[in-house]
């Protein structure tokens, strides 16, 4: 049986590989050959898995409406650990979709203990940094959006505690705020299609969040009236909740079809997607959601600068965004390599890339270029690029993308109103 995922861990040690395996994700290599100019974590396999992502991935091929959202807990100051997610948002944006990002206040009031105030606080923090990357769209606060709880209602009543136990490990002492976050998330990944219509959705995030994605889609299934269903011979429209009139309504929507008690077949000739889509408008026409299964998409973790995950917990594992520059040298310069204990075995040996912070930071965010990224592993495993000369010229990097970042802030300041 495949172990849990908590979501909320500050250091989740996770080897991706096998977490794919465990629960059903899928690779992203087969799906990314669907995708043209692709980005730098597309290219790189930075994203590793997902699930569903072919629809969203027709819908940009097709030039056809998809939303993307993801979600912030703004329990603190925005840092190198954000910005992977953030530049998936905006890069999906710029494909078309239209974009959605929820921040969480009432997840970190919940689960962090922080107070409203601070969680304002930190939420005009990530909006900065979004609009400076080019974000545009809708960014909503949970306990703000009447909306999204009226939706986090309708999910509850599709959830249970034994599937809180199961998914998230949640017991006897687990606090009924946290439990009720959990619904908010769900409200969150279906958002998108409540306000902006029903279409393809993504929701770029860690692989730690994969029991959010799950628990989403099986409640979308569930908010469903109908199961729709391609039999071989004919399509099965089969009632899960829907109401009589509903299933008069297929029957008259579809010239020679079959009712039944409590499903409605249909001749040959209709196809699954085409009668899915009337369906879920029928299903809309009765007070339903109709609401399409949402897609993931899961990126590896930025290795800490002190090995393991960047995380707030340990402060010099990561860089913020406002960083005084001092304390980025010391950050940079001290971090873990996959250097050798001594410049004659590293020349002699070379050092280990996969296993760098320094490396890691550059494939993520701050060598843009495949050529010099390849140049510089090729150069570090043939012992000719030493750890020194590669902290100093990754620093360099660094500091130009926070100068940038900072003028793009001030930029955009005036457009964060909470």
């Amino acid at each position: 049986m495949a172990e849990q995922i908590n979501p909320w861990s500050s250091t989740p040690k996770m080897d991706i590989n096998r977490l794919i395996a465990d629960f059903g994700i899928e690779p992203f290599a087969p799906v990314k050959e669907k995708i043209n100019n692709q980005p730098v974590f597309i290219r790189r396999d930075i994203v590793a898995g997902h699930r569903g992502y072919d629809a969203v991935a027709d819908a940009m091929a097709e030039k056809k409406p998809f939303h993307v959202l993801t979600g912030f807990m703004p329990s603190g100051h925005p840092h190198f650990g954000h910005l992977m997610v953030m530049k998936e948002v905006v890069w999906h944006i710029q494909q078309g979709g239209r974009g959605f990002i929820s921040m969480a206040d009432r997840e970190a009031h919940a689960v962090r203990g922080l107070s409203w105030d601070v969680c304002d606080k930190y939420a005009r923090e990530y909006m900065e940094c979004l609009y400076a990357l080019g974000f545009e769209g809708e960014i909503y606060s949970q306990r703000r959006n009447n909306q999204l709880k009226d939706l986090a209602f309708e999910a509850a009543t599709k959830i249970n505690f034994s599937e809180l136990s199961a998914i998230y490990g949640f017991g006897p002492e687990t606090e009924l705020a946290h439990a009720v976050s959990v619904s908010m998330q769900v409200a969150d990944i279906l958002y998108p299609q409540l306000v902006a219509g029903v279409a393809p959705t993504v929701v770029p995030v860690g692989i730690d969040q994969d029991p959010h994605i799950r628990l989403t889609r099986d409640v979308t299934n569930s908010l469903r009236m109908f199961l729709v269903e391609d039999r071989g011979t004919h399509i099965s429209i089969r009632s899960k909740n829907a109401p009589e009139g509903a299933i008069d309504a297929v029957a008259k929507r579809f010239v020679g079809s079959k009712k039944y008690e409590a499903h409605v077949d249909l001749p040959a000739g209709h196809t699954l997607a085409e009668t899915d889509a009337i369906v879920r408008g029928i299903e809309q026409e009765f007070g339903g959601f109709g609401f399409l299964l949402p897609s993931a998409t899961y990126h590896s973790f930025l290795q800490g600068l002190q090995g393991g995950k960047m995380s707030s917990s340990v402060p010099d594992s990561l860089v913020w965004f406002d960083d005084p520059d001092k304390d980025v040298k010391k950050k940079i310069m001290g971090a873990l390599t996959g250097g050798r204990q001594t410049l004659e075995e590293q020349k002699q040996l070379g050092g280990e890339p996969e296993k760098c912070s320094i490396y890691q930071m550059n494939k993520f965010h701050m060598q843009e270029s495949d050529a010099e990224l390849a140049e510089m592993c090729r150069a570090c495993k043939a012992g000719e690029l030493m750890c020194g000369t590669c902290k100093k010229e990754t620093l360099e990097r660094v500091r130009t993308f926070l100068a940038e970042f900072k003028e793009k802030r001030d930029e955009v300041a005036h457009m964060v109103e909470w």
